[in-house]
């Protein structure tokens, strides 16, 4: 008999399990008159194992059902939409293991009310392929939730940073030396580094390198900014020390071809920036910087310059650091893209701890509050460039209140110039959410100099009348007023 694969396996345990069920019988019933153990009759029925022929046809005698019938891949009105899930690859695509789930168990539960779940199933897909939703957003999607199951720090990529430093003699001073990252790929790892690699292929410049590993070449955009170029030799570093084989050869995912890919990629990049942010210097220097009783952007910046980070890297650090040894597990973290020549703002990357915050990317073509200091930040660098002041890196603070709510997070944003890319700015935004444990934790936080300002998530869902900064109507707002209206002259019209 051929090996069955886990598909196969799983339905033919829902099959034996419906047959022994439908008639009436337990475990122990069905061990006795097929003469196989009970243990292994439950690793049938969950997907486990797959019966040898004599055992097929003791197990098909006992069932009071034909060998062929049993060992068929028909399946019962009641399984069928459990088969079709199966053949569709949907629930082998989502990485289930990852989050401590077997397929087995879930399809279980699907089988229980098959034609119910089936239908939410479907109703799922349908949903994704109405808003245009591939592949990659659901790996996008598995991966953020990941990182928020370990709130973005994992000790086995710090001890692989210290052990990559132990073995290659990597100074402790900060900034680390880009030229020794270069050297350490060059002559241990067999690469070849071109500064300039993308400059002659126009369609590439948005990226900042792209890999080839069949001569092991890494062509660099010349764009890049010295500390981007250290951060893509340490996220190399981080494939090869790593050994991560299956992995996206851009410098940026444009397309996740499977979930390994993914979660390889945010690996590397997690070695990069605590390769280059060592944890116990930053700690402190964070922890120094938040005992401060007013605010200080200039001492927040320093922090980022000392390493040499991008605020990215800076960012991406606090979201690994805050959570674990600082007890402020419930953040989020935004980056925005501002085009300003259609003076549009999108979220193209973010995270969330503890719970799904109020600022998140909406995918509904709706207008973000312009009073997030998230926007009003690129707002006015974008107004500095206009007036032909030269601005690198731009940082403010902000209470932000979510009108309706009782949530009021401390948001320190920082904006820039987007490289490589042209004519587009960048801001990214950490949000602290205050109570008074924080509050004793941060001494600036109620430092007149901070900004309080009552926020929403965009202007269509904003009730505020008065908002200076609209920048559409609220047309969902008049809709549920609209409909309240209704329901209320509907109720006065049945007294």
């Amino acid at each position: 008999m051929s090996v069955k694969t886990q598909n196969e396996r799983i339905l033919f345990g829902l099959k034996v399990k419906q047959l022994r069920q439908t008639q009436g019988l337990s475990f122990a019933d069905l061990s006795k008159a097929s003469h196989l153990s009970v243990s292994y009759l439950n690793e049938i029925e969950k997907g486990k194992k797959y019966p040898k022929e004599d055992k097929l046809k003791a197990l098909a005698e006992a069932l009071g059902v034909g060998h062929e019938q049993l060992a068929s891949t028909d399946l019962s009105k009641s399984l069928a939409p459990v088969g079709e899930l199966l053949q569709s690859n949907f629930l082998n695509e989502l990485p289930l293991d990852l989050f401590g789930i077997e397929l087995s168990k879930v399809v279980e539960i699907i089988a229980n009310a098959p034609v119910r779940v089936g239908a939410f199933i479907s109703t799922l897909l349908e949903l994704s392929r109405n808003y245009a939703l591939k592949e990659e957003n659901f790996y996008f999607g598995a991966l953020r939730a990941y990182l928020e199951l370990h709130n973005n720090y994992f000790e086995d990529l710090e001890e692989a940073v210290e052990n990559f430093i132990r073995q290659y003699g990597i100074a402790p001073g900060r900034p680390i030396n880009g030229g020794r990252l270069k050297q350490i790929l060059e002559e241990h790892f067999g690469y070849e580094i071109v500064e300039d690699g993308l400059d002659e292929y126009p369609e590439l410049l948005k990226l900042r390198s792209v890999y080839l590993p069949g001569n092991k070449r890494l062509l660099l955009n010349s764009k890049l900014t010295p500390n981007q170029r250290a951060f893509q030799f340490g996220k190399e570093l981080g494939f090869n020390f790593l050994d991560i084989q299956e992995r996206a050869n851009t410098s940026s995912l444009l397309r996740g071809r499977a979930f390994e890919e993914v979660i390889n990629h945010s690996k590397a990049i997690y070695f990069s920036v605590a390769l280059h942010i060592p944890r116990a210097p930053f700690i402190q220097d964070v922890r120094a910087f938040f005992e401060k009783d007013r605010w200080d952007g200039e001492a927040f910046l320093s922090i980022m310059k000392q390493y040499d980070a991008t605020p990215e890297m800076f960012y991406h650090r606090l979201t690994n650091i805050l959570p674990r040894f600082f007890g402020m597990n419930k953040l989020f973290f935004l980056r925005f893209i501002h085009d300003p020549a259609q003076d549009t703002f999108e979220i193209d990357k973010e995270l969330h701890l503890s719970r799904r915050h109020h600022p998140h990317g909406n995918g509904l073509f709706e207008h973000y509050c312009r009073r997030w200091v998230s926007l009003s930040l690129l707002k006015d660098l974008h107004q500095m460039q206009q007036e032909g002041k030269y601005v690198d890196t731009f940082v403010r603070a902000q209470r932000s209140r979510y009108i309706g709510t009782e949530d009021e997070y401390l948001c320190l944003t920082i904006a820039r110039p987007a490289y490589p890319l042209p004519n587009r700015n960048v801001s990214v935004t950490i949000g602290l959410l205050m109570n008074d444990e924080m509050r004793q934790k941060i001494a600036f936080y109620e430092d007149p100099a901070i900004q309080f300002r009552e926020v929403n998530k965009t202007c269509e869902r904003c009730p505020v009348t008065d908002c200076k900064e609209r920048a559409a109507p609220p047309t969902v707002i008049d809709k549920r007023d609209e409909w309240k209206r209704i329901q209320a002259r509907l109720a006065e019209l049945n007294r």
